[in-house]
């Protein structure tokens, strides 16, 4: 069974064709490549090819929880978040990735510029184990590997089958970007 980019456009999000079995794009461009349209998807998608989900043309924040490295749990550290700003795990389509890790997809409200974060650079302020997909800033944004691809012989599947939440306000006060790209400097003084 191939991976379905319909199945994923049917539920708003935006996708564009991954290299089969993995998580790589083809080529630059893909933030514009990616799409909704059923009909185009049907008569140019191939089969094989994984969904890669655009953040920017979804308008969705893709909450990343990664379980795959020693001592860190982004689905506990996910939690404690929740529960320190007193709010409940988001209900929304949640998808489980091959490492046993969860994709929560969920939808960025209006001029709120939320940009993409990894354990690496820049480091997530949630902290080892979250990372973020965001739409960005100008189709500048995420992406994440879809529901039904491939990566390493094993799938990923949805976990639960909901529609996407709202990003919570919490969430996404943390993540925020600044309105303008490069801020000025300002001194403060004591």
């Amino acid at each position: 069974m191939y991976p379905d980019p319909l199945a994923a456009a049917a539920r708003g999000l935006a996708v564009f064709a991954l290299q089969p079995g993995s998580k790589l794009v083809y080529a630059p461009g893909w933030q514009q490549a990616a799409i909704t349209d059923p009909d185009v998807l049907a008569k140019t998608w191939r089969p094989g090819d994984n969904v890669g989900v655009g953040c920017w043309k979804s308008t969705v924040l893709g909450i990343d929880l990664d379980t795959k490295e020693p001592g860190v749990n982004g689905i506990a550290r996910f939690a404690a978040w929740c529960e320190r700003y007193g709010q409940p795990w988001p209900d929304t389509l949640t998808v489980r990735t091959p490492s046993q890790g969860l994709h929560l997809y969920l939808k960025v409200p209006p001029g709120v510029l939320i940009g993409s974060t990894a354990g690496r650079h820049p480091r997530s302020p949630l902290g080892p184990g979250i990372d973020t997909r965001g739409p960005g800033r100008g189709g500048r944004g995420g992406y994440l590997v879809g529901p039904g691809s491939i990566v390493d012989g094993r799938p990923y599947v949805i976990e639960y089958d909901a529609p996407m939440a709202a990003c919570p306000t919490w969430l996404a006060n943390l993540l925020a970007l600044p309105a303008t790209p490069n801020p000025p400097h300002r001194r403060s003084t004591v």
